[in-house]
C-alpha cells in the first residue's frame, strides 16, 4: 500500500504540480481523510467479523444532527450556556452512535439477522428518522470550538489528522493486544472454531457492532468540525468508498483477517485520488466510476491471489514427518563405561 501511495502521489503531482502540490490542496487531504477514515475503520471491524455494516454514514449524520440540535435549542435561548455545555452535548452526539451500534448489535447477535440486510434496514430506519426530524433541510449551527478544532494544525499537519491516526492506533491495539480483539479475529476465521472454543458469539458481535456505531458517531462529530451544518444525505457517497477503502487495506470480506495500517493507507491513497481528480478538473461522477473499478480489481487481485495459494499447496509434496531422534548413540556410551 505504501507503493500505491507513492504511486498515485507522483502520478498527479506529474500531471497537475501547480494545483496538486499547493499548500492549500495538501492541508485538505488531511483534513478530509479523518472523517472518512474512521468510518473505514469501523467498516473494517464489522468485515473483520465476516460482517458489513451498511449503516455507519446513516449513524454518522444522526449524530451530527444530535449535536447540531442541541446545540441551536441552547443557543437559541443562551448563547454562552451553550458554548459551555459543547463536552456534554458533543458526548450526546456520539451517544447517538453509540445506541445505533447496540441497535445492530441486537439485530446481528441477538435476532439473527444477517448483517447485510440488518444494517441495510437500520440505514434505512436512520435516514428516514433524519429527514423527518430536519424535515429535509440543512441544519446550521456547531459549538464554536469544534470549528476551531477543525482549523488548528500542529505545523502543517491539521488536528484532525492527528486524531485520526491516535484513534488508528487505539483499534489496532485493541485487536492484537487484548483478548476481545483476538475474539473477533477468531470469530470472523472460523465461528464453529470459536464456539467450541468457548467464545461467545453473540458477545463478540454485540461488542463489534457497538464499537462501530461508536466510532461512526465520532465520524459525524468530527463532520462539523469542517462545515458547521448537518443534513440526512451528508456523504452518502461515503458508503462505497468506506468498503472500497476497508477491502483496498487488506480486509477479508469473509473475515478473519484485517490491517489497520492497511485501511489508513488505503485511505490515504483515495483521498489523494480523490483530490488529484479534482485538480486534473475531473467529475466526481468519473471518480465514483474510479471507486468502483477499484473495487472490483482488489477482489479479482485477491481471488487470482487465493487460487495462486490453493494451487501452491496442492502442488506440494507431502510433509513426511520427522521420526524423534534415537539416544542410541549416548546407550552404547553408558553400556561401554
Amino acid at each position: 500500500m505504501v507503493i500505491a501511495v507513492l504511486l498515485v502521489f507522483s502520478i498527479f503531482a506529474t500531471l497537475n504540480p501547480r494545483v496538486f502540490l499547493s499548500p492549500i490542496n495538501l492541508q485538505n487531504m488531511g483534513v478530509a481523510a479523518p472523517e472518512i477514515g474512521i468510518l473505514a475503520i469501523a467498516m473494517m471491524l464489522a468485515m473483520l467479523t465476516g460482517g458489513i455494516d451498511l449503516s455507519l454514514v446513516a449513524i454518522a449524520n444522526l449524530s451530527a444532527i444530535t449535536v447540531v440540535m442541541l446545540y441551536s435549542a441552547v443557543a437559541s435561548t443562551d448563547q454562552a450556556l451553550a458554548e459551555s455545555l459543547t463536552i456534554p452535548i458533543l458526548l450526546a452526539g456520539i451517544a447517538m452512535g453509540v445506541a445505533c451500534g447496540v441497535l445492530n448489535g441486537v439485530l446481528v447477535s441477538g435476532v439473527g439477522i444477517t448483517p447485510i440486510l440488518a444494517t441495510l434496514g437500520t440505514m434505512q430506519i436512520l435516514n428516514g428518522i433524519a429527514i423527518v426530524v430536519t424535515g429535509g433541510s440543512t441544519l446550521y449551527g456547531a459549538p464554536q470550538a469544534l470549528t476551531d478544532f477543525g482549523r488548528t494544525a500542529i505545523g502543517p499537519v491539521p488536528l484532525l489528522f492527528v486524531v485520526f491516526i491516535v484513534i488508528a492506533v487505539v483499534v489496532a491495539l485493541f485487536i492484537s493486544k487484548t483478548p476481545l480483539g483476538r475474539k473477533i479475529q477468531l470469530q470472523g476465521a472460523n465461528p464453529v472454531a470459536a464456539r467450541f472454543s468457548g467464545i461467545s458469539g453473540r458477545t463478540v458481535l454485540m461488542s463489534t457492532y457497538t464499537m462501530g456505531g461508536t466510532l461512526a458517531g465520532i465520524a459525524g462529530v468530527l463532520f462539523l468540525t469542517r462545515n458547521p451544518t448537518a443534513s440526512a444525505d451528508y456523504g452518502s457517497s461515503y458508503v462505497l468508498l468506506v468498503i472500497v477503502i476497508a477491502v483496498l487495506g487488506g480486509t477479508n470480506p469473509n473475515g478473519g483477517f484485517a490491517s489497520v495500517a492497511g485501511v489508513v493507507l488505503a485511505t490515504m491513497a483515495l483521498q489523494i485520488v480523490s483530490s488529484g481528480f479534482t485538480a486534473i478538473r475531473l467529475s466526481s461522477y468519473e471518480y465514483a466510476i474510479a471507486q468502483g473499478v477499484i473495487l472490483i480489481g482488489v477482489m479479482i487481485l485477491d481471488y487470482l491471489s487465493a487460487q495462486r495459494r490453493l494451487r501452491k499447496s496442492r502442488g506440494a509434496p507431502p510433509r513426511v514427518p520427522t521420526p524423534p531422534p534415537t539416544p542410541l548413540a549416548v546407550t552404547k556410551d553408558s553400556e561401554q563405561s
